[in-house]
């Protein structure tokens, strides 16, 4: 307990899934929450926090929008007197589309919410972070950026992008004190992956989901708030430019099907 006492963190897409975990998990741990999500649902999440003692405000902003990036981070060295921890996690899947259906349209909203987004929270997080010599900005990765068979073009594309943003940004970063690291997580049951999951349930199949990885399960959004907490904290303190797999293994090969109908 109180692995983050006194510090200010940002979640973004904090309304489920990851982002409320993690949004929920750093309060437990002392943390003031700034919880920023286009859903409104992100609301509830600060509602739960301070039902539960926390201290925790809710923005209802879009975390691929500049100004509502450069706002938030402002609004919590404002209010709060600075910002420790930003996890950039919002993003969408984009969906499981074929080569040759995807469009520029597609490609472009997965690359600004995932990519942009992203890149947006960190350089806002940075600014600010620099100013305090000290800091740990976290990103919402994928194994999908790690190499095929785990998400469809623009979504791994887009993953891959926020591993390199880290890898490079921790260099730009370099002797300021503030660190960037990505989680790649797995298959995971958020609001995201639910449509996977109540696939398998009508058709019956439930226990086959998370059978290609070595712990033969899918993951919950806990288990990824958990890394993100030890990200956030001192004790990662030399962790730096990293692209953290969680995912019960599946990067170990990644094994996949290769369909065959051309």
């Amino acid at each position: 307990m109180n692995t983050l006492q006194g510090k200010i963190a940002l979640v973004t897409g904090a309304a489920s899934g990851i982002g409320r975990a993690s949004a929920l998990l750093f309060a437990a741990e002392g943390a003031t929450v700034v919880a920023l999500d286009r859903a409104p649902e992100v609301e509830a999440t600060a509602a739960a926090i301070e039902s539960r003692g926390g201290r925790a405000v809710a923005l209802v902003r879009d975390s691929s929008a500049e100004e509502d990036v450069a706002g938030a981070v402002a609004l919590a060295v404002r209010e709060y007197g600075s910002l420790d921890v930003c996890y950039a996690n919002a993003g969408i899947s984009g969906g499981l589309v074929p080569f040759f259906e995807e469009t520029v349209e597609r490609w472009t909203e997965v690359l600004k919410i995932n990519l942009i987004g992203t890149f947006l929270a960190a350089k806002y997080a940075a600014l600010a972070m620099v100013k305090q010599r000290r800091g740990s900005i976290i990103c919402t990765a994928s194994v999908a950026g790690l190499r095929s068979g785990a998400g469809g073009l623009p979504y791994s594309a887009s993953k891959a992008g926020v591993i390199s943003l880290v890898q490079t940004a921790a260099n730009q970063l370099a002797g300021t004190g503030v660190r960037i690291n990505a989680i790649c997580p797995g298959l995971i049951e958020t609001g995201m992956t639910r449509p996977i999951f109540e696939q398998a349930r009508a058709r019956g199949s439930e226990r086959k989901i998370g059978q290609l990885n070595p712990l033969r399960r899918p993951g919950v959004p806990d288990e990824i708030a958990q890394t993100a907490l030890f990200l956030a904290s001192d004790a990662s303190s030399y962790v730096d430019g990293q692209a953290i797999a969680v995912d019960g293994g599946l990067s170990t090969s990644h094994p996949v099907v290769i369909k065959q109908d051309r």
